[in-house]
């Protein structure tokens, strides 16, 4: 798919996903390309789906032509293009409500932004405002679920949208990552068991992910599968109807670049056989290795146990390595000069545990920073949360709490502290730092101005960073095809040589495009 060219209408920034309004909605958006595809191929699915075969549904979660999956990057717009789908085909005649799924309630305040600048009323579901006509309330366009709402009120829900069939209503899932679907044991998985009878008389199902894909091998809801081979055996794989990847947002200008500063250090770890006292406190001895040491520069180690433990070590504050003090450091640096072009421009820093966060924050403000700590056990994050969208502090140090839904267009800098390695964590992290809004927009020529990336020099990451604009198919395998390798038996893997990074640990690995130094690609 070619990059699409945006058609932002009058008002700058245009269909972007995050806008507010007054209530009577912005009429000056006009939809940009995608999401005029995303409209074109909801009106052409209605059309080939008949009544009968739109209330029907699987034992795995598909009803046959009524799933529509959107797989689209960060600051694409698809909150607002599901939107916009909607009201176009209500206008025709082809739908009359909908029902907004999302996985967190702090998501809800986005959808009803959203919902408003259209003019469209988007309420909570309330049981004792329901009507004979269905669970919506009177005068709304539309109603708004959590996954977790859902399944506890599934039977009332489940009863009132039954006797809604009548209605032709749009199902939308947001992240519907989300939703595993689990054939074998479809109430395990309760989420997407829940959504699977809630959307059942749903004339349609749209999908809406920029995560299109599960650690557990799952396949997940309002999403088509086709067998495709792959290595010898058949597999299923989900088929986006529609996708938008990063790099074409970015030439588009609709998001920022991201430039990586991978932050690279000696580790000392013991030899084989000797032990670490791997505590969790971040003293100078509190991980010291007993007995004989080994050196290795973290960017080069290759023993999955070692690479992990070098890990857990380079994020403390008080290893011996600095890589985590360098890395904050080189970050603060890094935003400092940000705010010479964008003075509101805030730094974010994605720690392991709440201890580690403290210590961070402590550090941040003892260089004269203002910080605002947030993790799920403090009452008061979602409060800090918005303080910080509106303009509050210089960085946001987070546990678990800035990953999927949180939007900061202010956000330029990321700094990437925690042992958590997955490809889909550190994406949605990282992330969190190319949106734009309509202002900056106006100022910045395309492509726009980059955002930082600042993480330890761990092999998983760098790999990572290659591919994070380019989108990956999600494949489905038998289980017995998907379950791990044993660990092959005997000693350790070999060192790769020093000279390999011609003694160059302890420097920042600097990464613009998707292609790291050739030195680091070699077996």
């Amino acid at each position: 798919m070619a990059a699409p060219s945006f058609d932002l209408g009058p008002r700058p920034g245009g269909a972007g996903g995050r806008g507010n309004s007054g209530p009577g909605g912005d009429t000056t958006i006009r939809p940009r390309q995608w999401q005029s595809q995303l409209i074109q191929l909801l009106r052409r699915r209605l059309e080939g789906t008949p009544p009968s075969a739109a209330a029907s549904s699987t034992a795995s979660g598909q009803g046959p032509g009524q799933d529509v999956l959107i797989h689209a990057g960060p600051g694409a717009g698809k909150t607002l293009g599901a939107l916009l789908g909607f009201q176009r085909l209500q206008a025709e005649g082809r739908l009359q409500h909908f029902v907004v799924f999302c996985h967190r309630s702090s998501i809800a305040g986005q959808w009803r932004a959203a919902a408003a600048r259209l003019g469209l009323r988007l309420a909570e579901w309330e049981p004792e405002l329901s009507t004979g006509r269905g669970p919506w309330v009177d005068g709304s366009h539309g109603l708004l679920l959590t996954y977790q709402g859902a399944g506890r009120n599934l039977e009332q829900l489940e009863q009132q949208l039954t006797a809604s069939e009548a209605l032709n209503w749009l199902a939308i899932a947001d992240e519907v990552h989300h939703l595993g679907v689990d054939p074998e044991e479809p109430e395990a998985t309760a989420w997407g068991h829940a959504f699977s009878r809630l959307s059942a008389s749903a004339s349609l199902r749209l999908g809406l992910t920029g995560t299109p894909f599960r650690a557990d091998n799952l396949g997940f809801c309002a999403a088509r599968r086709v067998q495709v081979f792959d290595e010898g055996v058949w597999v299923e794989q989900i088929a986006p109807d529609l996708s938008v990847e990063p790099r074409q947002l970015i030439a588009a200008g609709d998001v920022r670049p991201l430039e990586f500063r991978f932050q690279d250090g000696w580790v000392d770890h013991g030899r084989q056989g000797q032990a670490f006292e791997d505590g969790s406190g971040d003293g100078p001895g509190a991980a010291a290795p007993l007995g004989d040491t080994e050196r290795s520069p973290l960017s080069l180690e290759q023993r999955e146990s070692w690479r992990a433990r070098n890990l857990r070590r380079a994020i403390r504050l008080g290893d011996s390595s600095s890589i985590a003090l360098r890395l904050l450091l080189n970050a603060r640096r890094r935003l400092e000069s940000v705010r010479r072009q964008h003075p509101e421009a805030g730094g974010l820093v994605i720690a392991r545990d709440i201890a580690h966060a403290r210590r961070i924050s402590g550090l941040l403000e003892e260089e004269g920073d203002r910080v605002h700590l947030v993790h799920s056990q403090d009452p008061d994050a979602q409060a800090r949360l918005a303080a910080f969208q509106g303009g509050e502090a210089d960085w946001l140090v987070s546990v678990d709490m800035c990953a999927e839904g949180f939007d900061a267009a202010r956000l330029r800098v990321v700094a990437y502290l925690t042992t958590v390695v997955t490809r889909t964590r550190f994406v949605q992290a990282i992330t969190r730092a190319v949106r734009m809004d309509d202002s900056r927009a106006a100022l910045e020529a395309v492509p726009r101005h980059p955002s930082y990336v600042f993480a330890p020099a761990d092999p998983l990451l760098m790999r990572y960073a290659r591919s994070w604009s380019l989108s990956e198919p999600y494949l489905i395998r038998p289980k017995a095809a998907a379950l791990p390798p044993e660990p092959a038996a005997g000693g350790r893997a070999p060192t790769l040589p020093l000279q390999a990074v011609e003694d160059g640990a302890g420097e920042v690995i600097r990464v613009k495009g998707p292609q790291l130094p050739s030195f680091l690609s070699r077996p």
